[in-house]
């Protein structure tokens, strides 16, 4: 969906979920701006439910910015377009408004229904960022309005406990692109916490449970603001017996919990995730992370002996579920290893010093993450079929693939960018990316992975590649230090089988690695 499809109606109503947060109220902001630049247009931001707002960040946001958001108990006519944010008609936590259609926009779990119009992402860390993009792909410039800005900036920081739960590239794109008043910033941060709030942090550090064999900490708070969660969460990660803890809350929609850890081989997005699988949404950080587990899973939990059983079983489920493979220190058995050549099918590369300052120090920006790169004549950065972003020295380029000058064209789910650290604006790849195919002659050894799988290359020994059962662990024939995961729909288009003899007759075959 885009939002050129809803311009064609006259009365919009944009309807934020009952006692609404700032993402909502940052997400209706920005669509009633959109809409309401058309003087032919009535255009209303309401909430409903039985509460008004009276958290005392909001209220100030709502002041501060000056957001027209009414409370409602109805609406006295149907409009022709609802939309709500943050939220989808017909969930318990929004009060169901007429309307003649009826349009979604949101970030959580779709709950089954079907709309006139949708744009549901729950990928995403806030609505926010979601409404973000979809301003974007209309090209509209957020930085023109820095009351805009600065809600949706806040929406995107309240949402993702102050930006410590981001893990989808769209939600690090608002982080990264919009200017925001950093006053009111500070002042809506330091109105976020009330007296019992800290109250609530207190009762649940002194009540936290510690499991020091596995080096867990995990603690219940009181019905609270998520954020409440991460501070506790941060304050806990401090106790010398722990490598991870997670903090949580049952609230009446559900379970709010906050992950965090200290070490490399724990990522905390990574067990929010496992944590939320299929019974809610989570990610974040490799330190910090939270989510959302689902009302079903509060009865599930129910049949355990106690909430921290429950997620302590899970911790160490997580834990079990993976091995851990460090390069610098693998010895890989290639005799039980397929041979395999890469096939010569158009990828994209891209000279960083083409684009970038030689020694700027920059962040490619994928769907799988961020990777930090040096620009210098000696970095190229290859552009896979599925949209993979990876940096690659000038001569193994040289060395592995033919190239061109002739643009390289490709359609993604995300289109990856590189920024430097100097500048907030991105630079899209695609735009500079130039043709290149593999010589033939490039072969690596790979099986099949059983399990999931943690692999510390030796060109990033501090974050790990995921590797789930069905990718493929991958050898370099000529660099058996060169250990890395290949995504098993990426490996079946991009390699192809070879025998031994096959393999000594590749003109370059026994070149040395370079």
């Amino acid at each position: 969906m885009k939002l050129t499809d809803l311009c064609s109606y006259k009365s919009i109503v944009i309807q934020c979920h009952d006692n609404p947060d700032p993402d909502a109220v940052a997400s209706g902001f920005a669509l009633y701006r959109y809409f309401s630049q058309d003087p032919d247009k009535q255009v209303l931001l309401v909430y409903a439910g039985e509460y008004m707002i009276q958290k005392s960040n909001l209220l100030m946001m709502i002041e501060r910015l000056d957001i027209p958001l009414l409370h409602v108990d109805t609406l006295p006519e149907a409009p022709e377009l609802l939309i709500t944010v943050d939220c989808q008609y017909g969930e318990g936590n929004v009060t169901e408004l007429p309307a003649t259609c009826i349009a979604v926009i949101d970030h959580h779990p779709h709950i089954g229904k079907t709309y006139d119009y949708s744009e549901i992402r729950s990928a995403y860390g806030s609505c926010s960022s979601l409404v973000y993009q979809l301003l974007r792909d209309e090209n509209v410039d957020v930085n023109l309005d820095l009351s805009l800005s600065t809600a949706l900036y806040y929406g995107l920081y309240s949402d993702t406990n102050a930006l410590s739960e981001i893990s989808h590239p769209a939600d690090k794109d608002l982080r990264d692109d919009l200017i925001y008043n950093k006053g009111l910033l500070a002042a809506l941060r330091n109105a976020n916490f009330s007296a019992s709030d800290i109250n609530i942090a207190g009762e649940a550090l002194s009540l936290a449970v510690f499991d020091e064999k596995h080096r867990i900490g995990i603690a219940e708070a009181k019905p609270c603001d998520p954020n409440i969660l991460g501070f506790i969460g941060d304050m806990l990660l401090q106790v010398d017996l722990l490598d991870c803890c997670l903090v949580y809350c049952r609230l009446p929609f559900g379970i709010k919990f906050s992950v965090r850890s200290c070490i490399r081989e724990i990522h905390a997005g990574d067990m929010a995730v496992f944590l939320s699988e299929n019974i809610g949404s989570g990610g974040g950080h490799a330190e910090k992370a939270g989510g959302f587990l689902r009302e079903e899973a509060v009865q599930l939990i129910s049949e355990c002996r106690s909430d921290h059983e429950f997620f302590r079983d899970h911790i160490l489920s997580y834990f079990d579920s993976y091995d851990i493979v460090y390069a610098s220190d693998f010895k890989p058995d290639v005799s039980v290893m397929g041979l395999f050549r890469k096939e010569r099918l158009p990828l994209g590369y891209v000279r960083s010093a083409d684009i970038l300052e030689e020694g700027t120090l920059a962040t490619l920006r994928t769907l799988e993450g961020d990777i930090t790169i040096r620009a210098s004549k000696d970095t190229y950065i290859m552009i896979g079929i599925v949209g993979e972003v990876y940096p690659i020295k000038r001569h193994t380029f040289e060395k592995r693939y033919l190239f061109s000058n002739d643009p390289f064209s490709a359609t993604f789910e995300y289109e990856p960018s590189i920024r430097s650290s100097q500048s907030r604006t991105p630079i899209r790849l695609m735009q500079y990316a130039k043709t290149c195919m593999a010589t033939g002659e490039t072969f690596i050894h790979a099986m099949p992975l059983e399990r999931k799988a943690k692999i510390f290359t030796v060109w990033d020994p501090d974050n790990y590649m995921r590797g789930q059962p069905g990718d493929y662990l991958a050898v370099h024939h000529d660099n058996q230090n060169d250990v890395y995961v290949i995504e098993k729909d990426i490996f079946q288009r991009s390699y192809a089988p070879v025998s031994e003899f096959e393999y000594r007759k590749a003109p370059r075959a026994n070149a040395k690695a370079q």
